[in-house]
């Protein structure tokens, strides 16, 4: 794989643990007491990560995307169903990125960026119930938009945009857009 590759699918991934650490905050605070510590600990899941990925963009070369203030949520959220609505929709994004990080890079960031991706489709199982054929290998054009025109009633377009840009995260940083952090 080509370094410039490695080190952009590196920082779209970035991209989205920044939206994802943002994301479990606005979840965390509104999900059920019963779920709290599983929200809890996916933040800090995501934040591991997303410090990881800090240095593999370092070492690849690249300065790190910096996280935004704030990122505009794919969908209100005002109580418990729609915090898990949307750490499952976290999940999801997450999942695609590291789906290109696993094709993009070799070695021991392959590895990490597989056992990213397991754990993402795990705790996206987790919060929605059920789970998909492929997690982050969905059927995207090369635009990063959804193939068979799905893309415009998907409800969470735009779940990791920047708030006040058109920067996104999850499986829009592919596009090129990612969050920064």
């Amino acid at each position: 794989m080509s370094d410039d590759a490695t080190l952009k699918a590196a920082q779209a991934a970035l991209a989205a643990e920044h939206a994802a650490v943002y994301g479990y905050g606005v979840a965390g605070g509104r999900v059920a007491a019963a779920r709290r510590a599983e929200a809890t600990a996916a933040h800090h899941a995501h934040r591991a990560r997303r410090d990881a990925l800090v240095r593999t963009v370092r070492d690849l070369g690249g300065e790190p995307v910096a996280s935004g203030p704030a990122y505009a949520l794919p969908f209100a959220v005002p109580d418990a169903a729609a915090a898990v609505r949307l750490a499952a929709v976290l999940e999801d994004r997450v999942a695609d990125v590291y789906s290109d990080l696993v094709r993009a890079s070799e070695g021991p960031l392959r590895r990490s960026a597989a056992d990213a991706l397991r754990e993402a489709a795990v705790r996206a199982v987790r919060w929605r119930g059920s789970g998909v054929p492929f997690p982050g290998l969905a059927e995207r054009a090369a635009d990063g938009s959804l193939v068979g025109g799905t893309a415009g009633k998907d409800e969470t377009a735009g779940a990791g945009a920047k708030a006040g840009s058109d920067a996104k995260a999850g499986s829009d940083a592919k596009a090129g857009t990612g969050a920064t952090h």
